[in-house]
């Protein structure tokens, strides 16, 4: 077996140990930026660039970018008027997101939310779970198309756990949109701006419709 496929399994048992320490509160704020510095540095050691990810520069990029923004919308609104008041039905909420109630006419904290939204959220969640953990574990379990399809279903439950803040209904909705992303991005030939466009302006719409007091269930 090549030195590099022998350090897959303990190189994301490291991964597993930075997610865990930043949902039991070890880690300030949350694990995202420490698993995006783990990422790079086990690229790095092995030789791989931004393209083994899927963020090289891409030379179709308005296609990327329209496809991106379509995506995101078009599941917003999916989830916001179709998959979360299913989710409310069955578990008697709708997702929690009243971490976010004084986005409402608060421009400042508008912008510096967009601003999380784009960094964190869209680069820094798409690199770790689509880009690096997705295929991490595909290789784990084989880097087979079944091995793949395991991989999207085990990074979307993982990303929806990260969002335990917005408390049972919230933590479906995200590994849903987990899923379409993880899709998004298989289905572009791991293109991975695909998804984070996605991410990006799903969150967005999401910020906006807040702001503008019209999110559904506030």
């Amino acid at each position: 077996m090549p030195v590099a496929q022998r350090f897959l399994l303990p190189e994301l048992l490291g991964a597993a140990a930075v997610l865990a320490a930043g949902s039991v509160g070890i880690l300030p704020f949350s694990a995202t930026p420490f698993l995006v510095v783990f990422g790079v540095v086990a690229l790095r050691l092995r030789g791989e660039g931004a393209r083994a990810v899927g963020l090289a520069l891409r030379p179709d990029w308005r296609r990327t970018l329209l496809l991106g923004i379509g995506a995101g919308t078009g599941y917003q609104a999916f989830s916001l008027y179709v998959a979360e008041p299913a989710l409310a039905r069955l578990t008697g909420r709708l997702p929690d997101v009243s971490v976010f109630a004084s986005l409402a006419g608060n421009v400042h904290f508008l912008l510096g939310s967009l601003a999380l939204a784009w960094t964190l959220a869209a680069f820094g969640e798409e690199f770790v779970y689509r880009g690096y953990l997705l295929g991490r574990i595909a290789r784990v379990l084989g880097d087979t198309p079944r091995a793949w399809r395991g991989a999207l279903i085990v990074t979307s439950i993982l990303f929806g756990l990260g969002h335990g803040y917005q408390g049972a209904s919230g933590m479906i909705a995200a590994g849903l949109g987990g899923f379409v992303f993880g899709l998004l991005y298989l289905a572009t030939g791991r293109n991975l701006w695909v998804a984070v466009v996605a991410h990006g302006t799903m969150d967005t719409v999401g910020f906006l419709l807040l702001f503008l007091g019209k999110y559904p269930g506030t």
